[in-house]
């Protein structure tokens, strides 16, 4: 078939028409011939021939562009006996055209335009997948995201629900004061969150990067130069596993408010969440996967009090016997201490049969585990921090900030456990602390995990346009 499009290619060119056009007005997008459809309006548009059926002296098909389709007619007599023949013996379906013509309907009462000139814009020189229509083949679809997209309307969906999702974000937090900024996405030490970073090498400076894990600590640090509201939607990176739940490359929403704690952040990310339901679906109650979520419902769930109930764990136990205890219980945990991806695993576990349909903000979550929370006032082996669950999935991470430069070394300094602080700790951060940063609140949402609950999606795959792949064989 690649072959007959080539030797297509060829013919074209040596009959004088160009293939590849360089341009093409269209005084209309299809959507909005179809909806505003007029007959005997003049129409001039383009998009990429989805069907095409011949009938002796006439052509049928249909094209299509970004937002809708419509069929198009084309006769001999109109289009001359030449045109006709070079549209009947080298136009494929996936060819990019541009048709000029008059729209009237068919008997059975199909828009359709009666085509007086068309352009060749692309030659699609590969035929599409078999059975490209509704395509499945998970390889293909995520490989090649482009035929994806033109098989499966209910995917650009979720593309276009992704843009909104941030607009509305941007529109949400811009309303209540919020500016939004940009940090820089390689940095001298990947901070401000616990994961394995990517690393690289700037040849001018002569010096390791990194690729950031998160843009915390210098959002922090704009707290500290007197910015009060800041919010930054970001690309963050992490050089661990792929699943259903990680990519390597993901969005993140982080946003900082002076003067506030987590109590405040709650209820900030509760009214953002709950606003983007209504705005972009108009309603508080989804459904994920078989569960219904309610977003009328927001309850707490203890921390303490899940592992105590279910484990007999408390606070003030050692780490190494938190995993004795939760290995006696059959609870699976790699090297001798529990990573934050575990601890997530964990609570997931312990909410899932009861409470499935609406959201969870799991507070009380030991001080060890969150070098970067400020402790509970009436019990310091506890931090002031939430992780929001919805149907299963880990959504936010929150917390009052830690703004004791003191406090704050010294628990960077136990999370390391030792080693040279000096190459590890991000120094220039502590020295920010130390000109003063107000109490402030913080607060992380996954994008890619919201629009996952947003759209139905299994798979974190599904709402990512170019996931991170094995290369092929």
């Amino acid at each position: 078939m690649e072959e007959i499009r080539r030797k297509k290619l060829e013919a074209m060119r040596k009959a004088g028409f160009c293939p590849f056009a360089r341009n093409f007005s269209k005084s209309s997008d299809i959507k909005e011939l179809v909806d505003n459809f007029q007959e005997g309006k003049d129409a001039q548009t383009a998009g990429r021939i989805m069907a095409l059926r011949s009938h002796g002296k006439s052509i049928f098909g249909d094209v299509k562009d970004e937002g809708s389709k419509i069929q198009f007619y084309l006769k001999l007599d109109s289009a001359g006996k030449e045109r006709f023949e070079l549209f009947l013996n080298n136009i494929d379906i996936g060819d990019i055209i541009g048709l000029k013509g008059t729209l009237f309907k068919t008997r059975t009462q199909e828009p359709t335009i009666e085509v007086s000139e068309f352009a060749l814009l692309a030659k699609s020189l590969r035929p599409l997948p078999e059975k490209w229509h509704g395509l499945k083949d998970i390889e293909i679809r995520f490989r090649r995201r482009y035929l994806d997209l033109l098989a499966n309307e209910k995917v650009k969906e979720i593309f276009i629900l992704r843009s909104r999702i941030i607009t509305k974000i941007r529109e949400f937090l811009d309303s209540r004061g919020y500016l939004e900024v940009e940090t820089p996405m390689l940095q001298e030490k990947a901070g401000g969150a616990t994961g394995n970073p990517f690393k690289t090498h700037h040849a001018a400076l002569g010096i390791d990067l990194f690729l950031r894990i998160a843009p915390e600590l210098y959002l922090k640090r704009l707290l500290v130069g007197g910015f009060e509201k800041v919010y930054e939607i970001n690309r963050s990176f992490r050089n661990e596993g792929l699943s259903t739940r990680h990519n390597p490359e993901f969005t993140m929403l982080e946003v900082y408010t002076a003067y506030a704690d987590y109590e405040d952040v709650m209820k900030l990310t509760e009214e953002l969440i709950t606003f983007l339901a209504e705005q972009l679906l108009q309603k508080k109650q989804l459904s994920y996967q078989g569960k219904a979520i309610d977003l009328s419902r927001w309850e707490r769930r203890s921390f303490q009090d899940l592992m105590q109930k279910n484990f007999d764990i408390h606070p003030h136990e050692s780490e190494k016997t938190w995993v004795a205890k939760l290995r006696k219980k059959g609870i699976k945990l790699e090297k001798g201490r529990l990573s934050r991806t575990q601890v997530l695993n964990i609570i997931a576990d312990l909410l899932t049969p009861e409470a499935g349909n609406f959201p969870v903000f799991v507070t009380d979550l030991y001080t060890e585990l969150c070098p970067l929370a400020r402790t509970k006032k009436e019990n310091p082996l506890l931090s002031e921090r939430f992780e929001l669950f919805i149907c299963g999935l880990e959504v936010a991470n929150a917390y009052s900030e830690v703004n004791d430069p003191q406090e704050q070394r010294r628990r960077f300094s136990e999370q390391l456990g030792g080693g040279d602080e000096k190459q590890k700790i991000d120094q220039d951060f502590l020295q920010a602390l130390e000109y003063g940063m107000p109490p402030a609140g913080g607060l992380g949402i996954g994008i890619d995990r919201l629009l996952m609950l947003f759209t139905d999606s299994p798979s974190i795959r599904e709402v990512i346009l170019f996931p991170q792949l094995k290369p092929e064989k």
